[in-house]
């Protein structure tokens, strides 16, 4: 894996071809949607190999495909070519093993927050009593710090709680990949830092495989192993990927002292607004 060190330059990587099975697999994955235009080709060429347990976060300008990526991760939609893979099985539908976090949080408002948890583990798991069900669900609220809300109904919480039920409910079923569209992306500063430090200290007790898509540069490096960099769109790609070189567990203000941390920040604001610009014309 390229790093940074103190006595080097920045390194980068090209995304390689997929070699072998691994625990999530993309491989020559493209996605063309048919249009009375003709067809419109969204991604081309996409090949990642995650490891289990990794932290990655996926950047890139509007229209270059992050969404479209998720989705195919998640289940809710196919390539139109190449192949998406959890331990080696394609992925065809969504299931209990891929969770997703929206930025919209996606509660139902007529139920409290217990409940919304409670529908999620009820589903995947009808055979447990209902006191373990209930347990689980307990569990979860107190793990991000809810227990004196749950029976609050999602009108009557903040931005920050509303993501952090959300949250819960996608980890009290124990997914294999924890997939985020932006959770953060609606929230103010403070609330979004605390969730950030939220999520890295339940991944770092959990260790749940995190697909994450962001806009926010300083959140990828806080927060991912690797950084993927996409090109635009449309017939986008992965155009180089990152590893984030500094050691977990992270302090944000230790990262943010060390020069490093400024090399690569700005290396990843050059690729995205002076390499690969967003053309709006």
């Amino acid at each position: 894996m390229p790093t940074l060190s103190q006595n080097s330059n920045m390194i980068t990587t090209q995304a390689p071809p997929i070699q072998s099975a691994s625990f999530l697999s993309i491989q020559s994955v493209s996605k063309v949607y048919p249009t009375p235009k003709g067809a419109y080709t969204v991604l081309e060429d996409v090949n990642l190999d995650i490891h289990e347990g990794e932290f990655i976060c996926v950047i890139g300008h509007s229209g270059c495909g992050k969404t479209t990526l998720l989705n195919m991760v998640s289940g809710f939609s196919e390539p139109s070519a190449g192949r998406v893979a959890l331990h080696g099985n394609p992925i065809t539908k969504p299931g209990p093993d891929r969770m997703v976090v929206f930025q919209g949080y996606a509660l139902l408002p007529w139920l409290t927050a217990f409940e919304n948890i409670y529908l999620a583990v009820d589903s995947v798991y009808p055979k447990k009593s209902e006191a373990e069900k209930r347990a689980i669900v307990r569990d979860h609220l107190a793990m991000v710090g809810l227990a004196d809300a749950a029976d609050k109904k999602p009108p009557q919480l903040s931005g920050g709680m509303r993501q952090r039920v959300a949250i819960a409910r996608a980890l009290s079923i124990r997914p294999e990949v924890l997939i985020l569209d932006e959770p953060f992306g609606a929230l103010d500063a403070i609330t979004k830092e605390e969730l950030q430090e939220e999520l890295l200290k339940i991944w770092n007790e959990h260790r749940c495989t995190v697909l994450m898509i962001t806009h926010d540069i300083d959140e990828a490096m806080f927060l991912a192993d690797r950084l993927v960099m996409m090109t635009n769109g449309p017939a986008a790609t992965i155009g180089e990927v990152i590893e984030i070189p500094f050691s977990r567990p992270r302090d944000r203000d230790r990262m943010m002292e060390d020069p490093e941390y400024y090399k690569l920040r700005n290396y990843i604001l050059d690729y995205l607004y002076n390499r690969f610009a967003h053309d709006d014309e």
